[in-house]
């Protein structure tokens, strides 16, 4: 799987667990040598990184015997370099989204398009429920390959009577991600001969499935495997709530227009659910960041119902120097390159406040302080203990990187992350005023997202266990 969060070793598992460092640095070197003696003379270039890694897992596949390989493409599926794989036991297509347009194209049928190349002849392939158009490319693309494609049903029709399946993951829209998982294992398991898979159930199609180009699945009954399988999925980096004291993170991943929307719903409902604290001191902080060619305004527009106290933007640099944080270091941007869109992000955040504001007459303008947003002075104390709906006056800040983003967050309330140098740190006003709120809130609800380089920057700081 790619990318990974805080280790390059989380891109190649076994039995779920990260390859060692011993064995990632024995294979990465017969690889790299073995390339390095057979290469073309008048080629004489290395594979690119991502190729690398791929060669590199498949490689570890083999030398460990895995019984099985579970392998998500990179970017797109046509011309992937995954795609070697010419007779794969089953094919999954999950929730189409829009991203990666400069390489897959702009639109959802140009991107079903390339998903659908990972489709082979012969091969059972399944899908969850998409847009009508996109869903008839993967149709097309399937009957190309002579490939069997077929819908996944609702989870809701794996569910026994009264009793609801538990997911690990959070987020309704894992229960599509849950019922493609169990058709794909399901297959795996049917080719190799398991008994006791449970009968077939006969599933009607709902009223948004009927006319659909691609036959249902039908649904089955789970073995308890199965069941506790769903239930104890971790993903770091997905939704992900790490509560250190009075700074609760929510650490999720999310970087397009329809996983970002997920995301916004699953924040709302944890922090809102969280127990309110006795005084009402709660600020909420957004940390964003996005990189590549993603419309950064459109997924900012998304989030400010979320009504965040501090929107912080910083780059996926964990330190200002990364030379010692080798596997988190993107030698394709430079940090310049990475603050001036940062700039861009804090300038739109502020338009789309101010935006807010003129719709919602109610409230008084804001004043301007360095052209970051400051709330008035007669209303200063709102910040701290609104009214609901909560004042939409949110200083905008830009950190060089994240671990100065994540100190000023957590005022030196999270145990793992020391406190802000306290000379000439902040000389923003918005930086001291809000560093005051920060310390003295009962409670401080931080929303990492958009960009999975940035999720993993801030683990490998909320986590120090994860860089062992």
């Amino acid at each position: 799987s790619s990318p990974h969060l805080v280790q390059v070793r989380e891109r190649i598992r076994i039995n779920g667990q990260p390859i060692s460092k011993d064995l990632f640095n024995k294979y990465f070197w017969l690889v790299y040598n073995r390339l390095e003696e057979t290469k073309d003379p008048a080629h004489a270039s290395m594979p690119a990184y991502f190729r690398f890694l791929t060669i590199m897992a498949f490689h570890v596949f083999l030398q460990e015997k895995v019984d099985l390989a579970v392998v998500e493409v990179g970017i797109g599926g046509t011309y992937d370099c995954t795609n070697v794989i010419r007779a794969p036991v089953v094919c999954g297509v999950s929730s189409l989204g829009i991203d990666h347009t400069s390489i897959l194209g702009d639109t959802m049928e140009k991107i079903a398009w390339q998903k659908g190349g990972i489709f082979k002849p012969g091969v059972p392939a399944f899908t969850v429920a998409q847009p009508e158009r996109p869903l008839e490319v993967l149709r097309e693309r399937a009957q190309e390959q002579e490939c069997p494609l077929y819908l996944c049903p609702e989870l809701d029709d794996f569910e026994e009577g009264s009793r609801a399946l538990e997911l690990g993951l959070a987020g309704a829209h894992q229960r599509s991600n849950a019922a493609l998982a169990l058709q794909l294992a399901r297959t795996w398991l049917q080719r190799h001969g398991c008994q006791g898979l449970g009968e077939l159930k006969e599933v009607l199609p709902s009223s948004e499935l009927l006319g659909r180009p691609v036959p249902l699945a039908p649904a089955f009954r789970l073995t308890d495997a199965m069941i506790q399988g769903l239930r104890d999925t971790e993903w770091l980096g997905r939704t992900q709530v790490l509560s250190h004291g009075p700074v609760t993170w929510y650490l999720d991943g999310a970087h397009t227009t329809s996983s970002i929307q997920a995301c916004v719903r699953w924040f709302r409902q944890a922090a809102l659910n969280q127990d309110k604290p006795h005084d009402g001191s709660e600020v909420r902080v957004l940390l964003f960041n996005a990189t590549g060619d993603r419309d950064t305004a459109a997924l900012l527009k998304l989030l400010v119902p979320c009504h965040f106290d501090y929107a912080v933007f910083c780059p996926n640099f964990t330190e200002v120097s990364v030379a010692n944080n080798a596997d988190q270091q993107n030698f394709n941007v430079t940090l310049e390159n990475a603050l001036t869109r940062c700039l861009e992000n804090q300038r739109t955040w502020t338009r789309l406040l101010e935006e807010k504001v003129g719709q919602d007459s109610w409230l008084p303008s804001p004043l301007r302080v360095g052209g970051l947003l400051q709330p008035a002075p007669a209303r200063g104390s709102l910040l701290l203990v609104p009214p609901a709906p909560r004042p939409l006056n949110s200083p905008a800040l830009v950190f060089p990187c994240l671990a100065q983003a994540l100190r000023w967050v957590a005022q030196g309330r999270d145990p793992h992350l020391a406190a802000p140098a306290a000379s000439g740190a902040h000389a923003h006003p918005a930086a001291s005023s809000g560093a005051v709120l920060l310390r003295d809130a009962a409670a401080v609800r931080v929303l990492v997202t958009g960009s999975l380089h940035l999720v993993g920057g801030a683990l490998r700081l909320l986590d120090p266990a994860l860089s062992q």
